[in-house]
């Protein structure tokens, strides 16, 4: 039997330490603790998540549970917690909200004060501690002493890193080969790195090198087997009853078993894409979806085809899978593609997509296979990319190796009309070590009230934020919100009045969404 005790150890020297090799070490050493019936427990927990998914406990009935009493001594055992956190989300009901707090009050009551810290962060989703799918992939490859090339294989099809776990190290390495790309089971989809310029990603790619256009529209994984289509988003929810339109064009394609990767996008009336969030509004709606397809239709455009009749494609190279993608779908349903080894033609191509109002290119190698779930080295994308001088309005006490430094910034723009800095959003990315301590004593230095989390500042310093876009919101005041926000530097060259307004900042809007 585990204890909850030896997972929050191992997660508070993982959160402790930078090194991959480290973080790779103690979650191995911890994985091999495990018996067979808490591997997939304590993989998803050393994740930051939980097999449940969300229970109905908030963050503030969290915290008073943590107030109350705790053990003396760890006592919690990882099949305990699970049982018990699985009663709490099946509670239904009249009067369920306050039976789910006497519970977690109760659990908490049993849990020493680390462990009733680590199961607030880990039910909150707020478990930072660096174990991320790829460290993870490398520790349950160190715990079973296996290649991890076949685990990570094994991770790309399997529904949880935690079964990949169980099998690799119950099993053994045979057992890993049972995960296979099925019909109707979603894999998570391969993603992208970056590259500034069609020049970095012809050096990076060489010769061998497709380039696409970069659509800002919803990926899409579809599935057809017989006359079932299913259609999932990125992150594998099913949306197939929110785009029967894209559900009538697959029905309508030759091939009786297919797997697809593409973009699903809605377009305005003269032909331009629409913002993301548009597009959005329609994997949201569950009732009156026949009034909101004739508002907002959907056009599908694929890039991959990951299955054709029988034969799984992904271990082929891409050549290969857009040989079968031409014979399964419609040229007019493919996202325009150039394949060249020239730098202008690229150039060109990429010019043609932005002004058709797309993001920008991805630029792929022709021999890669599709490597389901990871960012690999064989995509690229490559993107227009705005930035804007804007103020630091706030910041948030960071956690794991971040924990007592003040990490996520509050970013706002002063608006001329009203006076007031209005914000446009947070980033903790692209902060470095020395950034993060020295943006700590200046903040703290400019202090001016404080809560939980937050130490909100005298609006004085500028920072240079790059950005891929920006979206409608209701979230801010200013009705608007940078999308994939990333520190460059900070500007001390700059005065506050010297930074952008809310006026640049709508003018930017305007251009991208065409008004």
């Amino acid at each position: 039997m585990t204890l909850l005790a030896a997972i929050v150890e191992t997660s508070s020297k993982v959160a402790a330490t930078s090194a991959r090799l480290a973080k790779v070490r103690e979650l191995s050493a911890c994985l091999r603790q495990f018996e067979p019936d808490e591997i997939v427990i304590g993989v998803a927990y050393l994740s930051g998540e939980t097999p449940q998914g969300k229970i109905g406990i908030g963050y503030s009935v969290l915290k008073s549970a943590s107030g109350g009493a705790s053990a003396r001594e760890p006592v919690l055992s990882v099949l305990e917690v699970d049982r018990r956190l699985t009663e709490i989300a099946d509670i239904r009901g009249s009067g369920s909200t306050t039976r789910r707090a006497d519970a977690i009050r109760e659990l908490f009551s049993r849990a020493t004060e680390a462990e009733q810290h680590f199961l607030i962060r880990l039910l909150i989703g707020e478990l930072r501690q660096g174990a991320l799918a790829g460290v993870m992939v490398d520790a349950i490859a160190a715990a079973a002493q296996m290649p991890v090339d076949k685990v990570r294989r094994a991770a790309m099809y399997a529904k949880s890193l935690g079964a990949v776990a169980h099998a690799a190290l119950v099993e053994g390495e045979s057992a890993l080969a049972n995960f296979q790309l099925e019909l109707l089971s979603p894999v998570a989809p391969m993603l992208a790195q970056t590259a500034a310029d069609v020049g970095e990603a012809l050096q990076q790619l060489g010769p061998d090198a497709v380039f696409e256009w970069k659509m800002d529209g919803a990926r899409i994984q579809v599935h057809k087997s017989g006359d079932s289509v299913h259609i999932y988003t990125r992150s594998l929810n099913d949306v197939t009853a929110a785009v029967p339109e894209i559900v009538a064009l697959v029905k309508e394609l030759p091939a009786r078993e297919v797997i697809l990767d593409g973009e699903a996008i809605a377009f305005t009336a003269a032909g331009r894409p629409h913002p993301f969030q548009i597009t959005m509004r329609r994997f949201g709606r569950k009732l009156d979806v026949e009034k909101l397809r004739a508002e907002l239709p959907m056009r599908a455009y694929f890039f991959d085809c990951l299955r054709l009749g029988d034969e799984s494609l992904a271990d082929r190279p891409t050549r290969e899978r857009y040989e079968a993608l031409a014979r399964a779908v419609p040229a007019e349903h493919i996202i325009p593609r150039l394949v060249t080894s020239s730098e202008t033609a690229a150039s060109e191509f990429y010019d043609a997509a932005i002004a058709a109002g797309h993001e920008g290119l991805m630029a792929k190698s022709l021999s890669a296979p599709y490597e389901a779930g990871n960012r690999g080295a064989s995509w690229l994308k490559i993107k227009r990319a705005h930035t804007l001088d804007l103020i630091v309005l706030a910041a948030e006490w960071g956690h794991g190796r971040r924990t007592g430094k003040l990490s996520n910034l509050h970013l706002g723009a002063l608006d001329p009309a009203t006076g007031e800095y209005v914000m446009l959003g947070k980033t903790f990315k692209g902060l470095t070590d020395a950034m993060l301590e020295w943006q700590t004593r200046e903040f703290l230095a400019r202090e001016t009230h404080r809560d939980d989390w937050t130490v909100y500042i005298r609006p004085e310093m500028v920072v240079e934020i790059a950005f891929s876009d920006l979206q409608a919101s209701p979230r801010y005041p200013g009705g608007l919100a940078l999308r994939l926000a990333r520190v460059k530097r900070y500007r001390d060259d700059k005065r506050p009045e010297d930074a952008d307004t809310m006026d640049s900042v709508r003018k930017i809007f305007a251009a991208q969404s065409g008004t």
